[in-house]
């Protein structure tokens, strides 16, 4: 059944926000995985080590997926609703949920944790990483990279400065963990096709995704919107590419 701009969009607007989850857009849009399997990467290294941290854990789900963990195994969130829904999914299961500011300090001694682990961190407080480490310890995280979805984003806020499109580079990331004292052991990068199907998918991916076009609402976007409505009528999809990189960082040990 055909459904109009304004049937699309209210739905989108309606549609709960809490956690990390993505289901919502099924069938209605579709995201590349990186080919290193990020999830596969945690299910081999948690059960390896005897203590962890996963730091920006969202609502847990990444973590959830992952079918064994170490003895000591604990999760930060900042955003409120994230830590109530990764509480409920990880309590169960031993792991300790942490609400953290995501700022320094971490709340953890120093040479704490034998793998720190993080998807998509908003911020990576290298120093921290260092400090909670014990040495031979590693830093293993999948990152947003440079220009992720940035069709999208400069769709609705105009061509960006590079500076801003260059703003995740890795290079950036490797530089700024051997500064912490760090040696980057591994460091791939994968550009992801992205397909936008309707425009409903559109406004829930940004009232989602906040950062990606910051103040977004329907409202204020209406016009714009519609535009786009009418263009995936007529062309199909809208594409986009995201960028994402595969770290790991680990700390030397001591001599």
């Amino acid at each position: 059944m055909h459904r109009t701009f304004d049937d699309l969009v209210a739905e989108a607007e309606a549609a709960p926000m809490e956690g990390w989850d993505f289901s919502w857009l099924d069938g209605r849009a579709t995201e590349e995985r990186p080919p290193w399997g990020y999830q596969r990467l945690l299910a081999k290294r948690l059960p390896r080590v005897s203590a962890a941290l996963d730091v920006q854990t969202g609502g847990g789900e990444v973590l959830a997926g992952v079918p064994a963990y170490p003895p000591l195994m604990v999760a930060t969130e900042s955003w409120p609703p994230n830590v109530a829904h990764a509480t409920q999914l990880l309590h169960p299961r031993g792991v300790a949920v942490v609400a953290d500011p995501d700022e320094p300090p971490l709340p953890f001694g120093a040479a704490a944790f034998d793998l720190v682990t993080s998807r998509h961190p908003v911020t990576v407080w290298w120093e921290e990483i260092a400090r909670v480490l014990r040495p031979g310890g590693s830093y293993l995280a999948q990152h947003v990279g440079p220009a992720s979805v940035f069709e999208l984003v400069e769709y609705f806020l105009g061509p960006l400065p590079e500076k801003i499109r260059n703003g995740r580079h890795p290079d950036r990331a490797r530089s700024d963990a051997c500064a912490a004292g760090l040696d980057v052991v591994d460091l791939r990068i994968a550009r992801l096709r992205i397909e936008f199907r309707d425009v409903g998918a559109v406004a829930w991916f940004l009232r989602k995704v906040i950062w990606m076009v910051p103040g977004f609402t329907v409202e204020a976007y209406r016009d714009r919107l519609r535009e786009l409505h009418e263009l995936i009528e007529s062309d199909g999809p809208f594409v986009a590419h995201s960028t994402r990189y595969l770290i790991e960082a680990r700390k030397p040990r001591e001599r």
